[in-house]
């Protein structure tokens, strides 16, 4: 099928891309400049100008495609409002997309990130959180999931707090450049919480999978290392960059702090014995090991 994906230069999204051309399938993918552009067309994609708040751009894409997988969002994380600013913008894209997609019975692949649940891991059927920084998103994927009573083939998978490759992504890649800024591998809370973790071409396989075949209106888990503890983490960043290993203030990580600091581990079993995806790469903390001074 011709797909059409946003993100498709990012960690993730890379790995989305290299996974759906290798499986036949034919790649048209969103790049805001002409840097995004040459590694879309390195990798065998046909690049396709616009940015995010492109709607009109995003309209045509979908209108043109077999399927839609949405993967992109604002790398700027620096303070509240510049959150909020990039929820909103997904949100505005993710609903551009699926609306073109209404009545036709596309796949239209969502992305979230998994739960978190008191006591125990967070499973497929738990609700997401409609409070804390995040929430935004939530009600994003919810909004799209909708769209399955409307003729949409919509799924959305969950990722962790950390898709990972070669060392970088995620929540373990802010503890590694935040280590890098600051001298101190820092870690917050008292380090004993756990975070899920998943290798990006692991998690590529399931965007494939749900492209082709998941069921209207579901969702999934992208989860491979269903609890890794923070301290951990941090202890093998500290060794890779040569830094010491402290507990650091919550604040330190800026508007993520509230959720760096919970326990929250995942599970990915019913997704596994579901639709039969395994992932198949190295660890986080075996990844991590790829960290460079």
């Amino acid at each position: 099928m011709r797909v059409f994906i946003t993100g498709g230069t990012g960690t993730i999204g890379t790995a989305v891309v290299a996974e759906l051309i290798a499986a036949g399938h034919t790649v048209a993918a969103l790049a805001r400049s002409d840097r995004p552009a040459a590694a879309l067309t390195a990798a065998g994609a046909e690049p396709v100008r616009g940015g995010l708040s492109d709607l009109d751009v995003l309209r045509a894409g979908a209108r043109d495609a077999d399927g839609v997988v949405s993967l992109a969002f604002s790398n700027d994380f620096s303070s509240p409002e510049s959150l909020a600013a990039g929820i909103a913008e997904e949100s505005a894209a993710m609903a551009a997309l699926g609306e073109e997609l209404v009545g036709s019975d596309r796949p239209f692949v969502v992305v979230s990130g998994t739960a978190w649940v008191p006591g125990r891991p967070s499973v497929e059927s738990d609700p997401l959180p409609l409070e804390g920084p995040v929430a935004g998103r939530a009600r994003s994927v919810l909004a799209a999931l909708d769209l399955a009573s409307r003729g949409v083939r919509v799924s959305a998978i969950r990722l962790p707090r950390t898709v990972h490759a070669d060392g970088t992504g995620g929540f373990a890649g802010i503890l590694t450049e935040t280590a890098r800024q600051s001298g101190v591998a820092g870690y917050p809370g008292d380090g004993e919480q756990r975070w899920p973790a998943v290798h990006a071409r692991d998690a590529a396989v399931l965007f494939r999978i749900a492209l082709e075949r998941a069921p209207a209106g579901t969702a999934w888990h992208a989860v491979a290392d269903e609890a890794d503890r923070v301290r951990d983490i941090a202890d093998v960043i500290g060794r890779r960059l040569g830094l010491p290993v402290e507990r650091v203030a919550d604040d330190a990580f800026g508007p993520f702090a509230p959720i760096f600091a919970m326990d929250q581990p995942s599970s990915s079993e019913y997704t596994r014995r579901t639709l039969g995806w395994e992932p198949t790469h190295e660890s986080l903390l075996e990844d991590l090991e790829n960290v460079e001074r």
